[in-house]
């Protein structure tokens, strides 16, 4: 029965992860990914590593972790949705002038849902389909002409929209009553358009964990492997040389290194610290891009005032990975896999274009139990601005962005024992 169980929810899962596959997801906070996925680890400063507290926090940041979160002896469905704000805006200063102004950036819509239960005393199943990463901007109809010819177009009229979403099967398994191990099995749909195409790709990876608890500290950490989407056909890059043919681009998601460590020393409280490391130069596309690799520093605190009350807060930081340029040749050519891309145009769009340059965040979000069976979840984060300027030889051109977020995610969670 649980068997079939199983089969029947992944089944449902999977035709509700497509819809969820059509959202426009326009976010940037530990690079292009989200700090925290789902209404709960948001609200905990995106953490979950050693101790996540429900099925959807364990199978993004730690699979071993379905033996331990609350709820996990029992069957759990988690459905939500995230409204993500960013607030971009960009100088381009030139010889000619300074032009100035804010993407057009509306509210996106980031869908997540979960299901977990146990199969047996040892086994535990999990599935999850949510957005994970992203970012964009839209700066169409700014009428920025940057090569004093609008007859050309107007250059400066960036549009960029990149969004992945991940459908995430996983099991764990008891060792002990106090150690598990975890595997999930990831596969990535995403979507790219730079203003020419708009193109997709899947990708696949996996991630390994393990959870050990003992006395009131919960230790965790775990593995996940890179995903590459390879874009084919979403941008002529050369096309100053001539050629007519659009080309494609990969960009590979980093693999993640991840500990964490948890204290609940009674069942009030818990307090939680997470470290990710995410080496974004070795990736194909970021690499390319001269991104820097991450350090994410993630702290979270639960305090649990009734028997239906949960109150959370969190923070997150991340330096900027991407790396200012200065001196610069804005005549030159710069060669991204293997096509010469004009140096000005480079930097406009690592400066201009995707702009993943927050650092810090900060959290707050409770759980209410509305009934035996229900629960309501509510995570804010707000990311504080941050931006980045890059500039030529002798200063001529400066490449400025500033970014700044805002979210607000909302979710059910039902205990279907």
């Amino acid at each position: 029965m649980r068997n079939s169980s199983v089969k029947w929810f992944s089944k449902k899962m999977m035709g509700i992860a497509l819809l969820v596959s059509v959202a426009r997801v326009a976010q940037a906070t530990n690079g292009d990914n989200l700090e925290g996925v789902g209404t709960v680890s948001e609200a905990l400063g995106g953490t979950g590593v050693a101790a996540p507290q429900d099925g959807l926090t364990a199978i993004v940041n730690n699979p071993a972790g379905l033996s331990f979160a609350p709820g996990a002896k029992g069957k759990e469905l988690t459905v939500g949705l995230t409204l993500f704000h960013p607030t971009v805006d960009a100088r381009i200063s030139t010889p000619a002038g300074t032009l100035t102004g804010g993407s057009d950036d509306p509210v996106s819509l980031i869908p997540f849902l979960a299901y977990s239960q146990p199969l047996n005393e040892r086994w535990n199943f999990g599935f999850g389909a949510y957005g994970v990463s992203g970012m964009g901007v839209d700066y169409r109809g700014q009428g920025w002409d940057l090569d004093g010819n609008p007859a050309n177009g107007f250059e400066g009229d960036l549009f960029s929209k990149y969004s992945s979403l991940k459908v995430a099967p996983a099991l764990s398994y008891d060792v002990a009553t106090n150690l598990a191990l975890g595997v999930a099995l990831h596969g990535n749909y995403s979507t790219l358009d730079l203003g020419q195409d708009n193109t997709d790709a899947f990708g696949v990876g996996a991630s390994l964990g393990v959870t050990y608890r003992v006395g009131a500290v919960q230790l965790g950490a775990s593995y996940t492997t890179p995903q590459k989407s390879t874009f084919d056909g979403v941008f002529n890059f050369d096309s100053f040389t001539g050629d007519m043919k659009s080309d494609n681009l990969s960009l590979e998601q980093p693999a993640v290194y991840a500990a964490g460590a948890a204290w609940q020393p009674s069942d009030q409280w818990l307090l939680e610290f997470n470290l990710k490391y995410l080496p974004w130069s070795d990736t194909d596309g970021y690499g390319d891009f001269d991104w820097d690799d991450q350090w994410v520093y993630a702290v979270g605190l639960q305090y649990n005032a009734t028997e239906k009350l949960a109150l959370r807060a969190g923070f997150n930081y991340a330096e900027n990975p991407v790396r200012e340029h200065h001196g610069f040749d804005p005549s030159g050519v710069t060669v991204v896999q293997g096509k010469q891309v004009p140096t000005f145009g480079y930097e406009l769009l690592r400066n201009v274009g995707f702009p993943a340059i927050v650092e810090s965040h900060l959290t707050l979000g409770f759980g209410y139990r509305l009934t035996d069976t229900l629960t309501l979840n509510v995570a804010y984060a707000h990311v504080f601005e941050n931006e980045i300027s890059s500039t030529s030889a002798g200063d001529a051109i400066a490449l400025e962005s500033t970014l700044s977020e805002d979210s607000l995610g909302l979710s059910l969670a039902w205990a279907l024992n």
